[in-house]
């Protein structure tokens, strides 16, 4: 068995996962993202609670938004508060033991591709299209993340230019770029082009429930959505080509994607004959804790 700890924006989630993938025990609590002594005693106390209910020592994987610099400090979160700190060194220094700690995007690709709606598959890249836009690489079931511990993270590649002219005003990035794929791909970016559009303000849950709902306004949005979706999806395509691409995050529940993103991919992809499939996510948010328990082999 494993210890998997999903650390989100809202909520922190803790699972012990057993090597046929059945999690036996589950904890979940809200996240004090304001301060950063906050998330790393809630993150140890969570471990720490977890190995007793396990009844003996387990190997620990923890999945965070962000990823860990070179030199060990934390970088690119949108959790703001671990940003500049030594997130990982400061966990393994109060639990006494070695942790793994990887980006929550990661860990949401590798729980799919070992455990889930790609665990058929050789090569996937998980989506994460949520409150941000990340990505993971993922071959026979083993991350790729390079040198700079960055690999998959297409939500801050610039958007495409036949994309770009689709939308209106540029787009500032909290990582202090501008036009970011995040800025568009993200709830917050549909939100806004749903605003840019109408003059409406909805949030991407209220687009989507719209146009179930026949809103002729919220149906054009998420159709204008689906073809960006697939024209950035395309640049992945194009350089990874992946087998399957898995969405998560919470837009990943807009069951029209996968209807409509296959073949919008079509044209922009170098092939005639793409075999790559889109998919929907097998765990939807208890992804990341899985994912994070599968940082060490079974």
């Amino acid at each position: 068995m494993r210890i998997g700890i999903d650390l989100g924006g809202t909520k922190i989630e803790g699972i012990v996962l057993r090597n046929d993938g059945e999690i036996t025990h589950k904890v979940r609590i809200a996240t004090r993202s304001t301060k950063y002594q906050d998330i790393l005693a809630d993150l140890c106390h969570m471990v720490e609670s977890l190995q007793t209910q396990a009844g003996n020592h387990l190997s620990v994987g923890i999945g965070t938004p962000g990823s860990l610099s070179t030199s060990g400090i934390m970088k690119n979160s949108n959790t703001l508060a671990i940003n500049g700190k030594r997130l990982l060194e400061d966990i393994e220094s109060k639990l006494g033991y070695v942790v793994r700690l990887e980006n929550d995007a990661n860990c949401f690709a590798l729980s799919e591709a070992c455990y889930g709606s790609a665990k058929s598959a050789r090569s996937v890249f998980g989506v994460i299209i949520g409150t941000g836009c990340g990505g993971g690489l993922v071959v026979d079931q083993k991350l790729i993340t390079g040198p700079n511990s960055i690999a998959g993270e297409w939500g801050h590649n610039c958007i495409p230019a036949n994309v770009r002219t689709l939308i209106g005003s540029d787009r500032a990035c909290y990582c202090g770029r501008s036009n970011c794929i995040e800025t568009l791909l993200s709830g917050r970016g549909l939100s806004q082009s749903y605003f840019e559009a109408t003059g409406g303000e909805l949030s991407a849950l209220e687009i989507a429930t719209s146009a179930r709902a026949g809103v002729m306004s919220a149906q054009e949005c998420l159709s204008i959505y689906s073809d960006q979706l697939a024209r950035c999806l395309a640049t992945v395509v194009n350089l990874f080509d992946p087998e399957i691409i898995v969405l998560g995050g919470g837009l990943s529940n807009i069951t029209t994607l996968y209807e409509r993103v296959p073949e919008l991919l079509k044209p922009h992809v170098f092939t005639d004959d793409m075999k790559t499939k889109v998919v929907a996510p097998t765990f939807g948010d208890a992804s990341g804790a899985i994912g994070a328990a599968c940082l060490w082999e079974a």
